[in-house]
């Protein structure tokens, strides 16, 4: 799958961490980006949009990153998330690797590691 047909839905609270993550993987070419502020937003967008990849926070208003991972988990099985967050203890993580996610990128962002990521999807694809 090339970048360009991709949409890639940026998860979080900080408006400074979807700039951040969108301006990283810019640099690979040209998604589609849709954001969301909070994990019930992120399911509704997922919902609405049906993205081929998800970037989520873990610690969110409303609802927190490992509901809507089971959320948007249980509309499609299918789905690939990505966690992207500073805070968050090791079961926080295990339980988001246990609700589907499929990687985990710790904050602050490492550009490397976030272009990884998102080659690996663009492969697996």
């Amino acid at each position: 799958m090339r970048i360009e047909d991709t949409t890639i839905l940026i998860t979080d609270d900080s408006i400074l961490a979807r700039k951040q993550l969108k301006d990283i993987i810019s640099t690979l070419g040209t998604p589609v980006f849709v954001e969301a502020t909070d994990g019930q937003s992120a399911i509704d967008k997922y919902k609405e949009v049906h993205p081929d990849l998800v970037f989520l926070d873990i610690v969110m208003p409303k609802k927190d990153g490992n509901d809507a991972i089971r959320d948007i988990m249980e509309f499609d099985p299918e789905a690939t998330i990505i966690i992207a967050s500073s805070v968050g203890t090791q079961s926080q993580l295990k339980n988001a690797l246990e609700a589907g996610a499929k990687d985990f990128i710790q904050k602050p962002l490492d550009k490397e590691q976030v272009l990884a990521v998102v080659k690996r999807f663009l492969e697996g694809r």
